[in-house]
């Protein structure tokens, strides 16, 4: 009988805990899927019959226990668990990116893949220290945006710049240069957020044009993915 174990960062797996990111699993990343883990409780109905339909016809085992469930997941209502291969990290030289140093919570990265890929940025690069992009928290905040979303971890900024320095570069801080309302990015652009406690160090001041979205006095700093998600906005306005 197989012993199942805890998702860790050293694992060459990964796993989907629902039935919906199972779903975009299989869409996005099929050729990376292992097996399918069903719970007793799942009814039975159009939509099991049609994630058997799928596994069947990749050739995905399907495996009918509870036992994983006890062990990866503390949610109730999770009856689906896809397992997959950890598929390569990339990062395209074309597009824009999102820029996570040292991020330290998974949902909060999971959020903000979700809102990225809702303004069309699908590429995320992330500075180690850091969350592991794979984790299954991460997986589950995106709500599967995970799946097509192209990320890459980094050991340090200065390892990401060296390799995609040559575009217009956006680090977000409470000292900068520019409100946000005043950038006006137009080719390919980074937007780069610090870590949730923290924020980015002060050499950021530096790199590229610094970025402060303006709030009321009321509170010191908005949350990481709420900042994010209106950077994003703002810097892709009008194109959609």
């Amino acid at each position: 009988m197989a012993a199942y174990k805890r998702y860790r960062k050293e694992s060459t797996v990964s796993y989907s805990l629902g039935i919906t990111l199972t779903f975009e699993l299989l869409k996005f990343k099929m050729d990376f899927v292992q097996r399918v883990y069903v719970h007793s409780a799942m009814k039975q109905g159009d939509t099991l019959q049609k994630l058997k339909d799928l596994c069947e016809n990749a050739g995905i085992e399907i495996v009918y226990t509870d036992k994983i469930f006890n062990v990866l997941s503390g949610k109730e209502n999770c009856y689906v668990i896809g397992e997959f291969r950890k598929f390569p990290e990339t990062l395209g030289r074309d597009g824009s990116h999102i820029v996570l140093v040292n991020p330290s919570n998974a949902g909060n990265m999971g959020t903000i893949m979700r809102s990225a890929l809702g303004f069309g940025i699908n590429q995320m690069a992330v500075i180690r220290p850091a969350v592991d992009a794979f984790d299954p928290k991460v997986v589950r905040a995106s709500m599967g945006a995970v799946f097509s979303t192209d990320f890459a971890h980094f050991d340090s900024f200065a390892e990401y710049a060296g390799q995609f320095g040559d575009r217009e570069m956006y680090p977000f801080m409470l000292n900068a240069k520019k409100n946000l309302c005043d950038i006006h990015p137009q080719g390919t652009f980074s937007l780069i957020f610090g870590n949730e406690a923290a924020g980015l160090p002060q050499e950021f001041a530096e790199i590229g044009t610094s970025v402060v979205i303006p709030h009321s006095d009321k509170i010191d700093s908005l949350n990481l993915p709420v900042a994010a998600g209106i950077a994003m906005y703002e810097a892709t306005k009008g194109r959609f």
